[in-house]
């Protein structure tokens, strides 16, 4: 299936940067997730179960989700960048993240304990949101990283002139011609 995929541009190109779209985009997304933990009173829970102050809590949150936004890019490659259906693929991915960071990675680091009642589902719907609004922006936040063409034509990959890239652009008109 994987070789399926690849026939058909299914792993993004070098000039697409998946990764830090996918980063900026998990970051994004996650303003909405958080309110819905305030909102349940799950983030508070959390931090009690990690015993570490909210902060704390937040500030790993925040590593976590540009970690699992760059890897839901790498994972689901250019289908991720389908604006008509990347709510879905993230919502999925919220799901997939849920169940392997609350159902099993929480309960690891924390001795056995895990949120219940309304904490728990503040924290189911906080990561489901949250990927479906990773599927939502990282088309568009894509969009804006992605090198053009002709900026990457004129960048030497190989070639003598590859470690001297500003001897070799500084010649260049738009058309690509050496100056006279």
């Amino acid at each position: 299936m994987a070789g399926f995929l690849g026939a058909h541009g299914y792993d993004p190109g070098r000039t697409q940067r998946p990764l830090l779209g996918g980063a900026l985009a998990g970051l994004l997304s996650t303003p909405p997730a958080i309110l819905l933990l305030l909102c349940f009173g799950s983030l508070a829970v959390e931090a009690r179960i990690l015993d570490v102050p909210t902060a704390a809590t937040l500030g790993g949150g925040w590593t976590v989700t540009a970690v699992a936004g760059a890897l839901y890019a790498r994972i689901f490659g250019r289908a991720a960048n389908d604006s008509r259906c990347g709510w879905l693929f993230g919502m999925a991915f919220g799901f997939i993240v849920w169940a392997g960071g609350a159902v099993l990675i929480l309960p690891l680091a924390s001795g056995g304990r895990t949120p219940a009642g309304h904490a728990a589902l503040g924290l189911f719907l906080s990561l489901v949101v949250w990927g479906a609004a990773l599927g939502i922006l990282l088309p568009y936040v894509h969009r804006l990283l992605r090198k053009s063409i002709a900026s990457e034509a004129r960048e030497p990959s190989s070639g003598p002139s590859a470690r001297l890239p500003h001897a070799r652009t500084a010649n260049l008109k738009d058309t690509g011609e050496p100056t006279r």
